[in-house]
């Protein structure tokens, strides 16, 4: 039987978490932000994407509790809000690099056998 509390903390880590990660665009936005702050423009310009499309990702971030705005006279800079969802990103892009490689090996394998 899972743990009520466990069932829960799933259910809130889909839909606060894996939903804002669930763009990979916005996953890059994160690791920009890792960086330091940046404004709008400067993000617009690393990902070469519309500035509407920025604003709304960074928007979903915003909501999600992934990056924070802080206005600087015309400006928003944004920033990460916990430096600790990029070691997360890095352990499941290492996760990935892992199954890629077991299955590189494996193809690998077969092609031998035959």
């Amino acid at each position: 039987m899972i743990d009520p509390k466990l069932e829960q903390e799933a259910q809130l880590l889909h839909n606060r978490i894996c939903y804002a990660l669930g763009d990979p665009k916005r996953v890059l936005l994160l690791y920009l932000l890792s960086d330091g702050p940046k404004c709008v423009n400067e993000l617009v310009e690393a990902l070469s994407l519309p500035q509407s499309t920025v604003s709304r990702h960074l928007r979903v971030l915003r909501e999600r509790g992934l990056a924070n705005a802080e206005r600087s006279g015309t400006a928003v800079y944004y920033a990460l809000a916990d430096p600790r969802v990029i070691q997360a990103l890095d352990l499941l892009r290492a996760v990935l690099v892992s199954q890629l490689t077991a299955s590189a090996e494996w193809v690998h394998s077969l092609g031998e056998a035959s």
